[in-house]
């Protein structure tokens, strides 16, 4: 499996990322420098993720220290949900830019089909979930704006030249099937959660018939959510048996096999840490391969188990029921 995937614009999006979601601001441009040394080229990032600017400092870091070029990174950030009216792109993207450093992106997606109302950057920032933290009531307030006019706004971003790739996340068949049709640029990828708990056969099978890369956040599982309350410990995958053999087999850890697993399907994975070691194994898997029967025994674990889902955290954390899977 090759350790770049090839995309329609003609650019190669590396293979292995490391996600920067809940990486504390203090740490994360330590951790970003360290990533770049021990190999990462593809860092994802978000306005949501509160953390640019500490992530933009560990990229200077590493180019003033000659590790690597602007041109040898792919960085990726994210539309936030307040900003998907027209007029509210171009400004978003730049504050991420800004905080980045950079003078271009290599890809910008838009966070989720959830499009919220509006909270100015210098009044809140990144603004989250809520509209007003202070009210009575707090909730999230939905915004009346179509999928179609923030891509327009996100197509004049490639045009400007300043970002080179754009894509989304968070999306189902039927809405980026509904996106394709008034698309002036295509969605060079799609982000979306992917373990073996989630598999999402159908979605992967409709992006490779669509000429859509497909990025898996979350690729181990339910690590990333246990600290927050939205997964149980018991719901690890590393834990399975299947996987466990198979990691004793290629004397690599449960956490190499899984992630190999996503990379060898053909997608790019974002794994998330801020330990030195575990970047290093988290890199470290492509001296190996699945047998195509451990393959399909990793997929058997499917249970369609998803971590990331505003339909279950919404009512919870932010009083306000916001499905987007069915």
């Amino acid at each position: 499996m090759s350790e770049m995937i090839p995309l329609p614009s003609g650019d190669q999006l590396p293979s292995a990322g490391l996600g920067v979601w809940k990486i504390d601001p203090s740490e994360v441009g330590a951790v970003v420098s360290t990533a770049i040394e021990l190999g990462y080229r593809h860092l994802d990032c978000a306005c949501d993720y509160g953390n640019e600017e500490g992530v933009g400092d560990g990229i200077r870091d590493a180019i003033e220290s000659g590790v690597c070029s602007r041109e040898d990174l792919w960085v990726t950030s994210k539309l936030w949900n307040t900003y998907h009216a027209p007029e509210h792109v171009r400004p978003a993207f730049q504050k991420s830019l800004d905080d980045l450093g950079l003078d271009y992106l290599d890809l910008y997606l838009i966070h989720f089909p959830i499009s919220l109302m509006y909270v100015p950057i210098e009044s809140r920032y990144p603004p989250g979930w809520i509209f007003d933290p202070d009210a009575e009531q707090t909730q999230m307030e939905f915004a009346p704006v179509p999928i179609h006019e923030t891509w327009q706004a996100m197509e004049e971003l490639v045009t400007e030249g300043l970002v080179k790739n754009i894509g989304i996340c968070n999306f189902s068949t039927g809405l980026i099937r509904d996106l394709l049709s008034s698309a002036r640029i295509r969605p060079s990828v799609l982000q979306v959660e992917l373990h073996p708990y989630l598999t999402q056969e159908k979605l992967l099978r409709y992006c490779q018939q669509e000429e859509i890369a497909v990025t898996g956040f979350s690729p181990l599982g339910a690590l990333s959510y246990v600290p927050i309350g939205m997964a149980e410990k018991k719901e690890s995958v590393l834990e399975e048996g299947v996987v466990i053999k198979i990691a004793e087999r290629l004397e690599k850890t449960p956490a190499q096999v899984v992630l190999r697993w996503g990379v060898q399907r053909g997608t790019s994975i974002v794994s998330k840490t801020s330990s030195k070691k575990r970047l290093k194994e988290n890199l470290n898997i492509f001296d190996f391969e699945l047998t195509e029967k451990e393959m399909q025994a990793i997929s058997a674990l499917n249970q369609n188990r998803r971590f990331n889902d505003p339909g279950e955290f919404g009512p919870a954390a932010f009083d306000t029921f916001c499905p987007i899977y069915d």
